[in-house]
C-alpha cells in the first residue's frame, strides 16, 4: 500500500469524526430535554396531587363534623331529657362542617417557597447596609404618618432614630442611614385586622398577643415563649421551629413582626438583635426599649398614669424616642441587663 493511500485514509477519518461527535451530542441534548420535560411534568403532577390531598383532608374533617352533628341531632330526638344539649352540639357540628368544607383553601404555598423569597431580601439588605458602611444595629421606629413602623439602620452609634424622614437613604449627617419598610409591617397590619380585641399598650399583654399571633395566626413558628421585664425595658421571646429558617438574618419576618408590633403598641422605637438559643428554644429574640417611669417603678398595670396631662416627666418623654432591640443567643435566665 502506497503512502498516498495512508494519507487518504487519515483525511477520511478526520473528516468523519466531527460529524459523528456532533450527532452524538445532538442525541444527548435531545435525551436531556426529554428527561427535563418528563421531570417538569412529574413535578406538576406531584404538586397537584399534594394540593388534592390537602383539600381532601379538610373535606374529610368537614364530613366528620357533619356526621357528628347529625348523630347529635338524632340523639336529641331519641333522648328528650338531653335534647337541648344534643341539639346545640348537633348545630355546632353542622355549622362547623359547612364552614370547613366551603372555606377550604384552594391554593397552598409551601414554607420553603416563602423562605426563599425572604432569603433574597435578607441578602440584599445585608449587602446594601455593608455597602453604605452602616452599623449592625436594627432599630424599628414608629411611623408618625401611619399605624406601622419602619426599619432604621444607622451609620453611627447613639443617634436619635428619625420619625418623619422619607428614606430609604438618609443623608443628613446626624441621622445618616437606611430607613425602609420592614417585612413585619404588612404582617402586623394583617394581625391587627384579625385581632379580636384592642391592641395592648403595655409590655406584658402586648408580648403575649404578638407571640400568639406568630404561632396561632401566621404559623411562622411552632413555639413562641415571651419573657418580659418591663422595668428593665426588655422582652425576650424564645422561638422554636421557625418556618423561615435562621432568625438572625436581616429583617427576618419573625423578629421583624415582633419589633414592629412592640414599636407600634408601646409607641417607641425598638432596637433588634437575634442570636442562637439554648435547650429551651432555637432562637432568642430580645426587644429592648426605654421604659417609662411607671414601668421602671413597676406600678403601672396598663391603667392611667398618676401624672397630670401635659406634665409628663423627662424620662417618659425620652422613652418615646427610645429603641427596641432584638437580642438573641444567651439563655433567658442568664441575661444581664445593661
Amino acid at each position: 500500500m502506497s503512502t498516498h493511500d495512508f494519507e487518504s485514509r487519515d483525511r477520511t477519518e478526520t473528516e468523519t469524526a466531527p460529524e459523528g461527535t456532533a450527532a452524538e451530542t445532538a442525541d444527548r441534548l435531545e435525551q436531556a430535554e426529554a428527561r427535563a420535560d418528563l421531570l417538569a411534568e412529574e413535578n406538576r403532577r406531584l404538586r397537584a396531587q399534594n394540593a388534592r390531598a390537602r383539600r381532601s383532608k379538610y373535606r374529610r374533617t368537614a364530613l366528620g363534623l357533619v356526621a357528628i352533628g347529625l348523630c347529635a341531632v338524632a340523639g336529641g330526638v331519641i333522648f328528650p331529657e338531653s335534647r337541648e344539649i344534643l341539639l346545640a352540639l348537633g348545630a355546632t357540628g353542622l355549622f362547623g362542617g359547612l364552614l370547613t368544607y366551603y372555606l377550604t383553601p384552594g391554593q397552598f404555598v409551601a414554607a420553603e417557597v416563602g423562605e426563599r423569597v425572604y432569603a433574597a431580601w435578607a441578602a440584599n439588605g445585608d449587602s446594601l447596609a455593608a455597602e453604605l458602611g452602616l452599623r449592625e444595629d436594627r432599630v424599628y421606629v414608629p411611623d408618625e404618618r401611619a399605624d406601622t413602623a419602619r426599619l432604621y439602620v444607622p451609620a453611627s452609634a447613639g443617634v436619635e432614630p428619625p420619625t418623619d424622614a422619607d428614606g430609604p437613604v438618609i443623608v443628613e449627617r446626624d441621622q445618616r442611614g437606611l430607613l425602609v419598610a420592614p417585612t413585619g409591617a404588612t404582617l402586623f397590619d394583617e394581625f391587627q385586622r384579625t385581632l379580636s380585641g384592642e391592641l395592648a399598650t403595655r409590655p406584658e399583654p402586648l408580648a403575649v398577643q404578638l407571640a400568639d399571633g406568630l404561632v396561632e395566626g401566621f404559623e411562622l413558628a411552632d413555639g413562641a415563649d415571651p419573657d418580659v421585664d418591663a422595668a428593665a425595658g426588655r422582652i425576650t421571646v424564645g422561638i422554636t421551629d421557625s418556618a423561615f429558617g435562621a432568625v438572625d438574618r436581616f429583617d427576618h419576618p419573625i423578629a421583624s413582626f415582633l419589633a414592629v408590633g412592640l414599636a407600634v403598641g408601646l409607641d417607641r422605637p425598638v432596637t433588634l438583635e437575634v442570636d442562637a438559643g439554648d435547650d429551651r428554644a432555637d432562637w432568642l429574640v430580645t426587644c429592648r426599649f426605654e421604659p417609662d417611669a411607671a414601668e421602671e417603678d413597676g406600678t403601672d398595670e396598663g391603667g392611667p398614669s398618676d401624672e397630670e396631662p401635659g406634665e409628663a416627666s423627662s424620662s417618659t418623654t425620652a422613652s418615646r424616642t427610645a429603641a427596641v432591640r432584638v437580642v438573641g443567643s444567651r439563655p433567658l435566665a442568664s441575661r444581664s441587663e445593661p
